[in-house]
């Protein structure tokens, strides 16, 4: 899990606004795109369901968190439907 203090400083790498754990609602709908083909922002499929993710306050994409570490590259977000 994402550390909060870590959180706290953490944005998104596109529109510089602050970021938050992605709800478990969010992660089903995301993981369910995911099933069916779902590219990332960079346009490679994606491999892997989220366990967890990290949304920006004002944005529909979620930036994984693989192993505890947050992905802020703007090509690895993935649209949240």
């Amino acid at each position: 899990m994402v550390d909060q203090e870590l959180l706290k400083i953490l944005a998104d790498p596109k529109t510089k606004e602050a970021l938050r754990l992605a709800t478990a609602d969010e992660l089903q709908r995301v993981n369910a795109s995911i099933a069916q083909g779902a590219k990332n922002a960079g346009g490679q499929v994606v491999q892997e369901p989220l366990v967890e993710g990290l949304v920006a306050v004002g944005a529909k994409r979620v930036y994984p968190v693989r192993d505890g570490i947050p992905v802020l590259l703007a090509d690895e977000a993935i649209a949240i439907p």
